[in-house]
Order: structure tokens, then C-alpha cells, then sequence
């Protein structure tokens, strides 16, 4: 078994927290600390101090796989873009393990299928996707960062943009669970009896503002926010109004 590095926030989690594509535990931190909250913070393969992906099988089950020692008492999981899918699929296939879910912008894409929006990220995502197999990762980590990251590329520190086009590879690796449902995870949704708390930035892509919608229409007990003034980073540029949601 792969053992994640971790980060801990008190003693005696009971959260399990889980961050975005091309980020670290850190990215998190923030929101744990605003929250108070007991938490157990993993980096994903491939990601900061965790041991890089096999590439064998489905890159989400891995990190699913990865995580779950980590699950030692039924938790509070709180999953942010790619880790929100993570979270997601966790409270179907366990949920013995979940007492309650926070999915911050969780990108499962597959949920958005025959919508406007899907057709636009459909084209965002060949774009890099082509960027990538011309070999420029720069270009792709550049248009994957125009949709989802914070701030101007420009600003970001040369070891960051650098970093960002090394991880590209990984993001195509979710496809497969995120875009084409390869698990089946959609048709299990409305068997999640937990609470669930939706949360997105009010400038979030026109693709995610249709995924909380049809969580909503098929989990009846989930509650959705949007916090004025973010962006796909809220848990990074909003914490305390992340934090007074949870």
C-alpha cells in the first residue's frame, strides 16, 4: 500500500481533507485553521511530498486506495475540485466511513453531460490535451491555469508555472473517472444519505455552477453556497467564508 504524506491540524481528526489538482495539502490549511478544525490533510500522488503515481489502473482509485488507512473513524470529508470527486466517490463506496460531505467545486464533469457548458469545457480541455501531445506542457499548464488556477500566470513564481506543467499529465490521468464515469459513480448518487454542503465561487466556470446543480437534484439534503468575490481557489482566497459554511 502507498502511504501519502500528511499533514495534521489538532489531535484526534475527524476530517479528512482533500485538495485540488497541481496543489498540496497546504492549499487546505487555511480553511482547516479559519474552521478550528481536527483534521487529517494528505498530499495526492503525485502531488507535494506523496510518492508519484504508478500510472497503473485509474489515477483516482489509487488516491481513493491511498486514502483510505487514513479513514480510521467515520469522517467529516472535504474534497476541493479534484479531491471533491475523491470525496464524492468516497461517500458511495463507503459510507461507513462518512458522517458528513463539503464538496468545494468538485469537478465531475461527467454530471455536466449535453449541457452548453460541457461543450465549452470540452473544447478548453482538447485545447490542452493538444497542447500536451505537441509537447508543450507550459502551454497546457497555461490554459488549465487560465480556467482554474488564482491569479495571472505571469504571477505566478517561475518554480510554481514549472511545477504546474510537470503535474499536466496527472490531470489528463483523472479523466477517465471524471469526464467519462468510468465508475459509475453518477447512477449511485442519490444514494448518499448524508448531509452535503455544495460550495462555489461566484465567478466559478458555467461548467461547475451545472455539476452543484445536478448533486442537488440528486442528494435532496444537500445545501449550496456561493461566496461573493471567488473563483474556482476559494478555500485559498475566501477561507473564513468557506469556514463559516462548514
Amino acid at each position: 500500500m502507498v502511504a501519502l504524506h500528511t499533514g495534521w491540524t489538532g489531535q484526534s481528526p475527524d476530517t479528512l481533507m482533500l485538495h485540488c489538482s497541481l496543489a498540496r495539502h497546504e492549499a487546505l490549511l487555511p480553511l482547516a485553521q479559519a474552521a478550528g478544525l481536527r483534521a487529517v490533510l494528505p498530499d495526492l500522488l503525485g502531488h507535494g511530498q506523496s510518492p508519484d503515481w504508478d500510472g497503473q489502473g485509474d489515477y483516482q482509485t489509487a488516491n481513493l486506495n491511498a486514502i483510505l488507512p487514513l479513514v480510521t473513524r467515520p469522517m467529516h470529508v472535504i474534497g476541493h475540485s479534484f479531491g471533491g470527486t475523491i470525496a464524492l466517490r468516497l461517500a458511495v463506496e463507503r459510507p461507513d466511513l462518512v458522517t458528513r460531505l463539503t464538496l468545494i467545486e468538485p469537478v465531475f464533469f461527467a454530471l455536466a453531460a449535453g449541457t452548453d457548458a460541457m461543450h465549452a469545457h470540452r473544447a478548453t480541455f482538447r485545447a490542452i490535451m493538444s497542447a500536451l501531445s505537441s509537447g508543450d506542457p507550459d502551454a497546457a499548464a497555461r490554459k488549465f491555469h487560465a480556467a482554474y488556477g488564482m491569479g495571472g500566470w505571469g504571477a505566478l513564481k517561475p518554480q510554481a508555472r514549472r511545477a504546474m506543467a510537470a503535474g499536466m499529465p496527472l490531470v489528463l490521468a483523472a479523466a477517465p473517472a471524471i469526464e467519462d464515469d468510468i465508475h459509475d459513480v453518477a447512477a449511485r448518487l442519490p444514494q448518499v444519505r448524508v448531509p452535503v454542503t455544495l460550495i462555489r465561487g461566484e465567478t466559478c466556470q458555467p461548467i461547475v455552477a451545472e455539476i452543484h446543480d445536478a448533486i442537488a437534484r440528486m442528494i435532496p439534503q444537500t445545501q449550496s453556497h456561493i461566496i461573493v468575490g471567488a473563483g474556482h481557489m476559494a478555500p485559498l482566497t475566501h477561507p473564513k467564508a468557506v469556514a463559516a459554511l462548514l
